[in-house]
């Protein structure tokens, strides 16, 4: 169940980074090696990359990670109570930001576009802290890059057992698959793009949640 919840929320995550990157000037809200990199391009003036976009959106990432550890620092292992606020909190954070953006929509270089990455790294930040918590293997959420090399390495072809190979396989396909959801998102409107991102991890909270409930009903 957690395996299937975290592969949903990569997908999610798909979507917010084509957001990020196609509507707020080329900026990754969760994939931070991809956000650092640009960053730094930026920082070289290397082709009018952007630096305060990446930098809002690193900054927010890492604050949000911080909230999101100590909120659940000395929670039960496993899904707890604390992983259903926090995994909802992310989805009513982007949700939130998402419907308010089809009113006022965040355009390069305004302020509200600023506000907007910083509230998705925020949120980004948040939700990776939590995946981290449930620790399942292979999937964090918000990068695949880890997961691709473990694919390859640990493949039959390598001289390994290939085990997690599907899972694997899976949560690259679905962040492609975000990822272009997003892109086609954006072309109706770039709110759209984040609030069904919410609504998905709105879901995964609840799904999670209700799970939970249902393993302390069954113990004697």
């Amino acid at each position: 169940m957690h395996l299937v919840m975290m592969l949903a929320l990569t997908f999610g995550t798909g979507i917010i980074d084509a957001v990020g990157y196609l509507g707020l000037d080329r900026v990754f809200t969760a994939n931070m090696t991809g956000n650092v990199v640009i960053l730094g391009m930026g920082l070289a003036r290397a082709e009018d990359l952007p630096v305060l976009g990446p930098a809002v959106a690193l900054v927010a990432f890492l604050l949000g990670a911080g909230i999101g550890g100590r909120s659940l620092r000395g929670a039960r292992t496993g899904w707890s109570g604390r992983s259903s606020i926090a995994f909802a909190a992310v989805g009513a954070l982007v949700l939130g930001t998402g419907v308010a953006s089809l009113f006022v929509v965040p355009e390069e270089g305004t302020v509200w576009g600023g506000v907007v990455t910083a509230l998705l790294g925020l949120a980004m930040g948040a939700q990776a802290a939590a995946a981290r918590r449930l620790a399942v293997a292979d999937v964090t959420t918000v990068v695949v890059t880890s997961t691709i090399v473990g694919l390859a390495a640990e493949s039959r072809l390598a001289g390994g057992t290939g085990k997690n190979a599907g899972r694997r396989v899976l949560a690259v396909l679905l962040i492609l698959a975000g990822a272009a959801a997003g892109a086609l998102l954006l072309k109706v409107h770039i709110g759209l793009g984040m609030a069904v991102a919410g609504v998905l991890a709105l879901v995964v909270a609840l799904l999670g949640h209700l799970a939970r409930e249902r393993v302390a009903d069954a113990r004697p």
